[in-house]
Order: C-alpha cells, then sequence, then structure tokens
C-alpha cells in the first residue's frame, strides 16, 4: 500500500496548476420587486436568520454642477440629521440612539438599520429626516469649519494632493467630477444651496429603496406606501456635458511637499467604460492581472518584489455612467522616481503587447471566482444586484450568467481589453514630493518634455523663481517690522496666550506661557483639567502627557531650546544657523520667499514669507518623526505688535486649528510655572 501511495505521488506534476473546471452553477438569492405610485421602486430581500431589517435608499441624480459654491453636495447627507421641522437634532440622535439604530443620511441617500421590534420606530425617523430636513445655519457652520480643517490636513497628505490634480487633468476643474472644494467654495456656501438640491433633486422617481432582513414582502409594501407614499415625484435635471480634457502624449504634473523623503505617484487617464458593459468582466480580468490587489499581480511583483521600489503598487480600472477611469499608483523612494514610472508604463504596454499566461489567467480567475461566490453569502450582495440590473438597465440573467462569462475570458480577450482600454501613450502622470528632485528626471515621459507645476487644488503654478535685490537678511528684517519693528519686540518680556485648539472636532483649552528667558509653558486640557504639559526651564525640559512623563535630552532638548526663544526667526541671522533665500513661490494663492535654516541642532526648517505683507505664511519642519506643516491665517495686534491668532497644524493625517482668542504681554510669570 505504501508502495502504491508513493507511485501515485510521484506521478503528480506540481509545477503545474489544475486546469480549471466549468463554472460552478449559483444559486444568487430572490428578490422581489414593487414601484410606488410615486415612482420610487422598492427591491425587497428577505432574510430570518438574524432580527434586523435595513434600508437604504439611493437616488440615480447623476453628476451635479456645483458652480462657486462646491462642496455643499457633500454637506447635504451631514446637515440632513441636523434637523427636521418637528424634531431637534438633540432628539433625532437621543432616539436613534435609544433604539440602538443606524441612520446615516448621505448626499444621494439614506441608509438605516435596526432590530425588527424597532422598524416602525426606524422608519418614522428615516422619513422624517429624508422628507423634511431644515438645515440649521449653525449645524452648516459647524461643519464647514470641519471641512476646512480636513483641507488643511489633506495640503499635507500627498495621496490627498495626486487625487485632486487627477481628477482636474481627467475631468477638467468645471465638471462635478474634477471640482476641487476650497476654503473660498466653502465659504460661498449657504443654507439655500443644500435646501435647493434637496428640493431639486431628492425626488422619488429617481429613487430606489432596498429593504434587506427580517421582513416579508408583504410587510415591506406596507412601510413604504406608509412612511414613503406622499413623497411627491418631480422632474429632476441631468448634467449633459460629456466633453473631456484631450492631450496629444503624456502629460506630466508634479506638486511639491518639501521634506518629503519619497514620491507619491498616480498614472492615469479617462476609460469609457459604463457599468454593465459587455467588455467590462474581460476588462476587470485585465486589470486584476496588472495591479488589481493580488501579491501575483505585476505591477507589484515588479515594483515591490523585483525592484524594491516600494511596499506596494495597485491599479483600478473603474466604470461609470459617463466616464470612467484607469490609475495605477504607488509610493516610492524620491531617488527611484522616474524608474517607477518607467517599470508602470513597462507593465501596461505588456499588457497590450503580449499574450498573459494560462497560469496566470486562471490564477486570477479562480481568485475572482471564489470572491464573487463568497459575496453572495451576504443578503445585500443580492439586493445590490438587483439594484445594478434596474439602474443601469442590465439583462435579468447578467449576475447568474456571471462566472460563466468569467470562465470563458481568455488571454486574447486579456490582450484585447488592454489596447482597448489602456492609454500609456496618452495618460496623465502625476508626482507629488519634492518637486526640485524629481522634475528633470520625470520631464522625459512628457510628450512636450515639460513638466508642469501644480497646487493642491489642481491649479497650475509656477515653480521656484528666482529672485534678486533680496537677500535673507532683508526678508527677515521685513518680518521683524511687519511684526511692530524691533523697538516694539524688545519692549516684550513675556507673554501668556489662551485659546482653543480642535483636534478632530474635539475642542481643547490652549495655554502658552513665555519668556525672554527661555522659558516655556505649554498646556493643553479640557473641561479644567490638564491633559498635556510641555515645559522649558531655560535648560531643562520635560513632557507630560497620558502615557507618562519624560525629561527632555538630546536633539528633543536642543529643539526645544531652539523654539523657546519669543521672536526665533530674528536669530536666524546668528552664528551657528545657516539660512538661504532660496527664491520665491506662490503658495496656496500668495507669492512668498520660500526660505530654509539649518538650525544648531541640525533640524531644517523650510519658511514663507509673503512678499507683501512680510508676514510668515507657513513652515515645514521636518523631524524624524515626520514633518509638521503650520500655516499662520490670522494676525491680531496687541500693543503695537502683530501675533498670530488663527493657525493650523498639520503632520500626517492630524490636523489641528488653534485659535488664540487672549495675549497678555509683560506679566512677569513666577518661576515655579516652568519648574522641571
Amino acid at each position: 500500500m505504501g508502495l502504491l501511495s508513493t507511485g501515485l505521488w510521484a506521478q503528480l506534476d506540481r509545477s503545474t496548476p489544475p486546469a480549471a473546471g466549468p463554472a460552478p452553477q449559483i444559486n444568487i438569492g430572490e428578490s422581489q420587486q414593487f414601484t410606488l405610485k410615486n415612482g420610487l421602486q422598492v427591491f425587497v430581500v428577505e432574510d430570518h436568520k438574524l432580527p434586523m431589517v435595513s434600508y437604504s435608499l439611493t437616488l440615480n441624480t447623476g453628476a451635479v454642477p456645483e458652480g462657486e459654491a462646491t462642496g455643499y453636495v457633500e454637506l447635504v447627507g451631514d446637515l440632513m440629521r441636523a434637523g427636521t421641522t418637528s424634531r431637534s437634532k438633540a432628539e433625532i440622535d437621543e432616539a436613534v440612539d435609544f433604539i440602538g439604530a443606524t441612520l446615516s443620511p448621505h448626499s444621494k441617500g439614506i441608509y438605516a438599520r435596526s432590530l425588527t421590534r424597532h422598524n416602525s420606530i426606524l422608519l418614522e425617523l428615516m422619513s422624517d429626516v429624508l422628507l423634511n430636513p431644515v438645515f440649521p445655519q449653525e449645524e452648516l457652520d459647524k461643519i464647514v469649519k470641519q471641512m476646512e480643517t480636513a483641507i488643511q490636513a489633506n495640503k499635507n497628505e500627498p495621496s490627498a494632493i495626486a487625487g485632486n490634480i487627477a481628477s482636474v487633468l481627467r475631468y477638467g476643474s468645471t465638471d462635478p467630477y474634477g471640482a476641487v472644494t476650497s476654503e473660498a467654495s466653502l465659504a460661498r456656501i449657504t443654507t439655500d444651496h443644500l435646501k435647493q438640491y434637496h428640493q431639486t433633486y431628492f425626488c422619488p422617481n429617481k429613487g430606489y429603496l432596498i429593504i434587506v432582513g427580517d421582513i416579508t414582502l408583504k410587510e415591506a409594501k406596507k412601510q413604504a406606501k406608509k412612511y414613503f407614499g406622499k413623497w411627491q415625484e418631480a422632474e429632476v435635471p441631468q448634467y449633459e456635458n460629456q466633453s473631456w480634457p484631450s492631450y496629444e502624449g503624456p502629460v506630466v504634473a508634479v506638486a511639491n511637499r518639501d521634506g518629503a523623503n519619497q514620491s507619491t505617484l498616480q498614472v492615469t487617464h479617462t476609460v469609457d467604460l459604463t457599468p454593465g458593459h459587455p467588455d467590462a468582466i474581460k476588462a476587470s480580468v485585465m486589470n486584476q492581472i496588472l495591479g488589481g490587489g493580488s501579491f501575483n499581480a505585476r505591477l507589484f511583483q515588479n515594483l515591490r518584489e523585483d525592484k524594491a521600489f516600494t511596499y506596494g503598487a495597485y491599479s483600478s480600472l473603474s466604470t461609470d455612467e459617463r466616464i470612467g477611469n484607469f490609475n495605477a499608483s504607488t509610493q516610492v523612494r524620491t531617488s527611484v522616481s522616474d524608474s517607477a514610472v518607467h517599470e508602470i508604463l513597462y507593465e501596461m504596454r505588456r499588457m497590450q503587447n503580449e499574450q498573459v499566461s494560462e497560469e496566470d489567467l486562471e490564477l486570477i480567475k479562480n481568485m475572482m471566482t471564489g470572491s464573487f461566490s463568497r459575496s453572495l453569502e451576504d443578503p445585500q450582495t443580492v439586493a445590490r444586484f438587483a439594484l445594478n440590473i434596474a439602474r443601469y438597465n442590465l439583462p435579468a440573467d447578467y449576475y447568474q450568467t456571471y462566472l460563466q462569462k468569467l470562465a470563458a475570458v481568455t488571454a486574447e480577450d486579456v490582450q484585447e481589453m488592454a489596447k482597448k482600454y489602456l492609454r500609456p501613450e496618452q495618460c496623465i502622470i502625476v508626482a507629488v514630493g519634492e518637486a526640485d528632485k524629481i522634475s528633470e528626471t520625470l520631464a522625459p515621459f512628457a510628450a512636450d518634455g515639460k513638466v508642469r507645476r501644480y497646487d493642491y487644488y489642481g491649479e497650475e503654478v509656477k515653480g521656484l523663481q528666482a529672485v534678486s535685490g533680496v537677500s535673507a537678511a532683508d526678508v527677515i528684517a521685513a518680518y521683524a517690522e511687519a511684526l511692530g519693528g524691533q523697538e516694539a519686540l524688545d519692549g516684550i518680556q513675556d507673554w501668556r496666550q489662551t485659546g482653543t485648539a480642535t483636534v478632530q472636532g474635539m475642542a481643547l483649552s490652549v495655554l502658552t506661557v513665555q519668556t525672554n528667558k527661555n522659558q516655556v509653558l505649554v498646556e493643553m486640557g479640557m473641561n479644567g483639567q490638564v491633559l498635556s504639559k510641555q515645559v522649558f526651564d531655560g535648560q531643562r525640559g520635560k513632557v507630560v502627557s497620558p502615557m507618562g512623563e519624560q525629561e527632555l535630552e538630546g536633539p528633543m532638548l536642543a529643539e526645544m531650546k531652539e523654539s523657546s526663544v519669543l521672536f526665533p526667526e530674528l536669530n536666524y541671522l546668528d552664528e551657528g544657523y545657516e539660512l538661504e533665500l532660496l527664491g520665491a513661490e506662490i503658495i496656496d494663492g500668495q507669492n512668498c520667499y520660500k526660505l530654509q535654516v539649518t538650525k544648531p541642532s541640525g533640524s531644517a526648517t523650510t519658511l514663507y514669507f509673503k512678499v507683501g505683507d512680510g508676514l510668515k505664511f507657513r513652515e515645514i519642519s521636518s523631524s524624524p518623526q515626520g514633518s509638521a506643516t503650520t500655516s499662520y491665517r490670522e494676525w491680531t495686534e496687541v500693543e503695537g505688535v502683530l501675533f498670530p491668532t488663527r493657525i493650523n497644524q498639520s503632520m500626517g493625517p492630524q490636523s489641528i486649528d488653534m485659535h488664540i482668542e487672549q495675549i497678555e504681554l509683560n506679566q512677569q510669570p513666577d518661576a515655579e510655572l516652568f519648574a522641571i
């Protein structure tokens, strides 16, 4: 018996994967449908395993042009739950929490979920929020401030910058798909925008209501008629623009991030591929082989496993009713930015020029088959399939025959899809990093040999410009004069500043006390309790946080000592500092002088001073923990000296908005305040 088994084992060829069998037969759960008189289409999927039921309303609004108030559509969902004609925000929140439910409005519908026994209460809340929102001004003001904070954080996030630039270059800045929300557009948003959008686009004849869970068709019909039957239908405008930017050849767009040690790259272009298109499944297989997320995908294998440029490289191919897109992305070391772009383009062309092996093809098809089959275990998938069939006018058996169509995809099909939907010869190459270091190496990829620079908003800007007749000393002198003049600055012995800091929507109190003896105290707290504290007595420093107390030493102590001076910029001309005027650059619409200082501790900081009034506009400091960007947004005069009173600081995904509310000068604080 043992010999027989050994003989059979020896005959197996494990270098070749087993041939794929026929596509498995699948059983997609049943969905039932009906339509209310007002045009609302309802899909019901019964699932009595758990006593839960969910209601998901989706509106087919299409693209919505927002004009100069870009961003208001995104706010609609948040503001819908902020109060109705009969309930305040607090009352809605309390009612939802009391029954342990979920109620999440969004700009194109609303999702709600609860235990079956609470569905009447849930539907009453859902229909009230859906049909009777009041969009209170005070809640709009809060959310606008939160979005402004998010923008400040995103300005320090390379993927967000690259995404904005890619969208603008793919679709155009005036198209809804390419418009970028800015602080200026947020400032133009009024409650009238939200009310008009809700009145215009929230119409039942453009809606699909999916009900999934412990419910019968009869009960669903009764609920839909009771809570949504009086919703009035209306004509909904459709945005018809189908014109996209065209390029004769590849274009290269770069955004600068001072201090970045890597580049965030995207290679992208539009794709004319609608949901349910006959090519959609074949094109998806092609993209999965190229870079769809598998460890075996070619971009991953090339850029990570073979070249060791990155931790990951991926691609996506998105369908859309108007226009889809292809996007390949990665993050690599600055020094290999051009090499990484070369390899991405190489793999795109290889998909076009070479047929994939049967082994690679079957591996991806098997993976996609497994993923599809597993998704059928979720009743929400059944409902989503029914919605897509109705919304995109797909064949009734589109999903029932999905695996057969997937199994039928050949290597020839994959190559055909690559030739049809990949456009390395007309792509948009976006790189976010040290622009001065990567621009020259990326220029050969552009059809015209030019690299264009863009800012966070996707607006083209000039790069660093040389300046003449101005020195670094002149810029610092102008800054001192802008603050109030050297005599006024010399008259300040100490200051005490109090205010608030907003972190992820949470408001904290801030206290800063500083003297001309290099003593510093910074406290942040909440409800009268100190959460963190930094102290420097002129020689020693410590940090106190919920994690414990740490006395500083080495580089951290040296950096604290350098920043303990009342006006540290005025010391940058002293011995031990290296100060260089790099040129002039437009940052967020402001023409600024760009200076770089290397401090005695060895840390480097990039500073931007406005050309017009001489005030500091932005500061970017680098440390082993990462880079931090501080923006000075408002200044206030106190006893003849200007102080920044609106400050934003971003480090990675975290953003802090500070508002200094009171500044007291020359109070002679007790030395015990700075005791270590």
